[in-house]
């Protein structure tokens, strides 16, 4: 297959697609770094002209709860487009080569958690891995340089300049949205324009998303001490979503050092699928009790996170909402309260978390009782959660 590649660094999910292809050996070529000026136009222009068209496929199908990210996408020579890391994953198990062991693990119980994970770190690890940069690493990221030398086969130099100057400032006043919400009167040694953000109304997440993601880390952390991967003995969707969040901020110099310190497996096997040395692997999958810890943080981030979402959304509808997501965020619309690890929040309602809640709800119906009963103690207080209009 001829693939290219369209995404830019900063993306965790351009990161997982490439470790998924990498896993593969399938050779790639990322644009717009990759391309020539001419070729990277003309693919800017065909994305743009398929989005209007709403051609850019998630497969095996579109979801009316979906909305299109800005990065990454996937383009084969057969001329279609492809977003939706996940979907991608499912994509490549069911057009590779038949002896290519699957990402997504074929049995059922398996497969269960493997998505379970792979949600958590796509929703609710972005909230940890952006806040890491922009706060965290907010003095010495150069994410502003990093994809400003990428886009330069796109762009001209003055708009190149603009872009390493606005960039951090965009991703910054993001914060809020993206479940990072400092304290009032807060401070850090930056330029003004690029100190995280408060919002009138909005409690404090910078604790909650800081003690996440270090819970997150240990977990993974013993997980590594036991076996090579997060299933077991070979690569699967769970590691590659892992990878794409956490690898994120090695090029964050302040928290790949705190990384490096805390989690020192964690750090070097991250460096490790960076490099492709995960290629190849036939290893066995299992449910080992070292998984424990990964899931209780997940039981007690993303599956509360998710529900609370859920029933917002519902709630919204019914008072005749009809903005979500970002523009709903930007006009204070569709906005609800919750509480996280006895932190409370308050966040806008997103449709696409109600469709990853909606689709993992239905997995777990599809379950055998039997295949039900052997999760339950894996998965504390799952009942409580699972929406049985599902």
């Amino acid at each position: 297959m001829g693939i290219r590649v369209w995404g830019v660094e900063a993306s965790p999910y351009l990161l997982k697609i490439e470790a998924l292809l990498n896993a593969r050996a399938i050779s790639f070529r990322r644009l717009p770094r990759d391309g020539s000026r001419w070729e990277n136009i003309t693919m800017a222009w065909r994305l743009r002209r398929a989005q209007r068209q709403n051609k850019v496929l998630r497969y095996p199908q579109m979801d009316p709860l979906d909305e299109y990210p800005s990065v990454p996408f996937l383009s084969t020579d057969d001329g279609a487009l492809h977003y939706d890391s996940s979907a991608i994953a499912h994509w490549l198990d069911d057009n590779s080569s038949p002896g290519a062991a699957p990402f997504c693990p074929q049995e059922s119980v398996l497969g269960f958690i493997a998505q379970l994970i792979d949600e958590a770190f796509d929703e609710y690890g972005l909230y940890m891995v952006h806040h890491q940069r922009w706060v965290c690493s907010a003095a010495d990221t150069a994410m502003g340089e990093t994809t400003g030398a990428e886009m330069s086969r796109l762009l001209f130099p003055p708009q190149v300049r603009s872009l390493v100057r606005d960039l951090p400032r965009r991703q910054v006043r993001r914060c809020p949205y993206l479940f990072s919400v400092a304290p009032q009167d807060y401070q850090a040694q930056v330029e003004p324009q690029r100190v995280p953000p408060s919002r009138p109304g909005f409690p404090p997440t910078h604790a909650l998303l800081q003690d996440s993601w270090q819970r997150y880390v240990d977990a993974l952390e013993g997980l590594l001490k036991q076996q090579p991967y997060i299933l077991g003995g070979r690569f699967t969707l769970a590691d590659a979503s892992a990878y794409g969040h956490l690898s994120m901020n090695l090029i964050d110099p302040t928290t790949a050092a705190n990384l490096q310190r805390r989690a020192p497996l964690t750090y070097s096997w991250l460096l490790d699928i960076r490099d492709g040395k995960h290629r190849g692997g036939t290893g066995v999958l299992s449910l080992s009790p070292a998984l424990q810890p990964l899931l209780d943080i997940i039981m007690t981030t993303f599956a509360p996170l998710m529900v609370q979402n859920n029933a917002a959304y519902q709630r919204a509808l019914e008072a005749g909402e009809e903005t979500f997501n970002e523009q709903a965020f930007d006009r204070g619309l569709a906005l609800y309260d919750g509480e996280l690890l006895d932190h409370p929040f308050r966040c806008v309602v997103k449709t696409f978390q109600v469709r990853v809640w909606r689709d993992l709800c239905h997995r777990w119906q599809q379950l055998g009782d039997d295949e039900r009963q052997s999760l339950q103690d894996m998965l504390p207080h799952w009942s409580l959660f699972i929406d049985p209009h599902y």
